[in-house]
């Protein structure tokens, strides 16, 4: 029986590309929110250290390590992350720049992570290292989708890296023989097969969180600022993290609310 697909040509593309590497990256869909988004982080940045008059956005976010000692980074970042996450409108700003992207992979009916992740790399420390992990391993849903979006230019080590879906079979195969807590054996074992991503400020990343991913020490002269926040279908299956407890529905229809609330009439 021949499967109906009335995807979009655009939709298909985005698709087909997701299935090959394991994400896409695209110019983000709203040029305002993206701006929006990096102007917040300034603001709050600006409240704690005072910058030269004619300092760019940029270099405020990519030298913050003069600023920001590795010490003092983790109450850094927190403070940060729960004073943007506070506002109202961040997560609204936070979909618009990929909702397209995210539509065209897990549907228009959709969950969001309740509170969107920030990851501050200074160079040179390991505090922030993410050690090759699969989401999934630890009990997440494949279902989900990871939306990264750099504020920054991220390359190299001042980034991620991801193994792409026709290595990741060769490494099922290797994984077993070595214990996951040894993250520097796993991340041999994948070394040579992973693709690091070039990602540039204005461009949005949405990946697979089953495929290992992971980051290295940032051995660049910059510091990364990355977001990460994670999406699904409202009705697909769910892992550790739950509907209501980590996700909340954002986009959901009509018919799907009513009926979610239908309860049928007790009849003779």
């Amino acid at each position: 029986m021949t499967r109906l697909n009335f995807l979009t040509p655009e939709d298909q593309k985005i698709s087909n590309e997701f299935k090959k590497n394991g994400f896409v990256i695209r110019q983000v869909a709203s040029k305002n929110s993206l701006n929006w988004i990096q102007s917040k982080f300034v603001s709050l940045i600006q409240k704690e250290f005072s910058f030269g008059k004619n300092i760019s956005n940029l270099n405020i976010l990519n030298f913050i390590h003069k600023k920001v000692s590795k010490s003092n980074l983790n109450n850094f970042r927190l403070k940060v992350y729960n004073s943007i996450n506070k506002d109202p409108n961040y997560k609204y700003h936070y979909f618009e720049v990929a909702r397209p992207f995210i539509e065209a992979i897990a549907g228009n009916e959709l969950a969001m992570q309740k509170k969107v992740n920030l990851s501050i790399q200074l160079p040179k420390d390991d505090s922030s290292l993410l050690a090759v992990h699969s989401d999934v391993w630890a009990g997440d849903s494949p279902f989900e989708i990871v939306v990264w979006l750099p504020l920054v230019n991220c390359f190299r080590t001042k980034t991620m890296y991801i193994l792409p879906p026709n290595k990741n079979s060769k490494f099922n195969k290797k994984v077993s023989k070595v214990r996951y807590s040894d993250n520097e054996k796993v991340y041999q074992l994948i070394k040579k097969d992973i693709k690091w991503i070039k990602i540039d400020y204005g461009q949005v990343l949405i990946f697979d969180q089953s495929l290992p991913h992971g980051n290295r020490v940032n051995q660049e002269k910059e510091t990364r600022w990355s977001l990460n926040c994670r999406f699904k279908n409202t009705f697909t299956p769910y892992g550790d993290k739950k509907l209501g407890e980590f996700f909340e529905p954002i986009t959901l229809r009509t018919i799907s609310e009513l009926g979610l609330k239908y309860k049928l009439p007790k009849m003779k």
